[in-house]
C-alpha cells in the first residue's frame, strides 16, 4: 500500500509555494515569508489571508478556485516520480505483488499523475481519505486498501513518508516503510524509530532486499 505525496509522488513543494505562485498569477509580487504565513491555514483561511494583506479583488471562492487551478497543473502537466519509484512498482508486478494506493489527495488528480507518470496501471486501485470518510489518523484507508489487496494484514507493507499516518498504520499491524522527503526532514529520525524500515530513498529498497 502506498501513500502518494511525498512517497512516490515528488510533489509536496507544490504545496509550500502555492501561495506565492498565487499572487504572481494574478500578477502581485509576493512578500517573502508569505507562504510560511498560510502553511498552517486551510485554503479558504488561506484565500483570506491573501485578500486581506494584499488586496487581492477576489472573493474567497475565486481565490480557492484560482489555488485549485495551479494544483491540478501540477499533477496533470507536471509533477515526477520519486527517483526509484517506477522501477519497484515494475519490480512488484513483476514478482506478482499486487499494490493499493492510499492517498490524502484528490482521486482524478492522483490518477492522472500517475498515468503520465506511465505507472497507473500497476495500482489495483486508487483509495482516497475523502471516500473513505477518515483521515490517516484512522487506519480505515489502510484497512480498505488491505482488503482489497486480499492479504492478511502482517503480511502488508505501508509505505509512508508522514510520521503521523505511518504510526496510525505500525499501531494497526501493518509492516511499515518509511520513505524519506525533505517535508518531512524534522521527523527522521523519529521516522526511523517508528518503522520496520527506513528508506533514504526509494532506490535503496533494492540494497535491501535485492
Amino acid at each position: 500500500i502506498f501513500d502518494l505525496d511525498g512517497t512516490l509522488l515528488d510533489s509536496m513543494g507544490i504545496w509550500d509555494t502555492l501561495a506565492s505562485a498565487c499572487l504572481r498569477t494574478i500578477g502581485i509580487t509576493p512578500r517573502p515569508n508569505v507562504d510560511y504565513a498560510v502553511r498552517a491555514l486551510s485554503m479558504e483561511e488561506a484565500a483570506q489571508y491573501l485578500i486581506r494583506e494584499y488586496g487581492v479583488s477576489r472573493t474567497v471562492p475565486e481565490v480557492v478556485r484560482e489555488v485549485s487551478a495551479l494544483i491540478a497543473a501540477f499533477y496533470r502537466e507536471r509533477v515526477l516520480l520519486k527517483p526509484g519509484a517506477a522501477a519497484l512498482l515494475a519490480a512488484f508486478a513483476r514478482s506478482g505483488v499486487k499494490i493499493c494506493a492510499a492517498t490524502s489527495g484528490n482521486r482524478e488528480l492522483a490518477s492522472a499523475a500517475l498515468a503520465r507518470c506511465g505507472v497507473l496501471s500497476y495500482f489495483q486501485r486508487i483509495w482516497t481519505c475523502s471516500e473513505i470518510g477518515y483521515g490517516k489518523d484512522s487506519p480505515a484507508i489502510y484497512e480498505a486498501a488491505c482488503a482489497c489487496l486480499g492479504t492478511p494484514v502482517h503480511e502488508t507493507a505501508v509505505f509512508e513518508d508522514a510520521l503521523y499516518a505511518l504510526r496510525t498504520a505500525k499501531a494497526a499491524g501493518f509492516f511499515t516503510v518509511a520513505v524519506a522527503d525533505p517535508s518531512a526532514a524534522d521527523d527522521r529520525e523519529a521516522l526511523k524509530n517508528a518503522a520496520d524500515i527506513y528508506l533514504e530513498a526509494l532506490t535503496d529498497w533494492e540494497n535491501i532486499h535485492g
